[in-house]
C-alpha cells in the first residue's frame, strides 16, 4: 500500500487534532487544525485512506512543510 506524507502548509501551532491513528480519512475532512496569526488553517489528507501515524499533538509548534501525519491509501 502507498503511504502519503501530509504536510503543514503554514508555520504555527497545532490547535486541534481531529482524527486519531486508524481512522478513515478523505480529502474533504480535516485531520488537524493549525493556528497561525490568529487564523485556524485545516490540514487535509490528499486522498482517501487510513491515518497510520500522527506526528504532532495539540500544542506542538509546526513549520511550513513539516510532515504532520502519514496516510496509507
Amino acid at each position: 500500500m502507498a503511504q502519503t506524507e501530509i504536510r503543514s502548509e503554514v508555520t504555527g501551532k497545532v490547535w486541534k487534532v481531529l482524527a486519531a491513528p486508524g481512522a478513515s480519512v478523505t480529502p474533504d475532512e480535516p485531520i488537524l487544525v493549525v493556528e497561525s496569526m490568529k487564523m485556524e488553517i485545516p490540514v487535509f489528507a490528499t486522498d482517501n485512506g487510513v491515518l497510520r501515524e500522527l506526528r504532532v499533538q495539540e500544542g506542538d509548534a509546526v513549520e511550513d512543510g513539516q510532515v504532520v501525519a502519514i496516510v496509507e491509501e
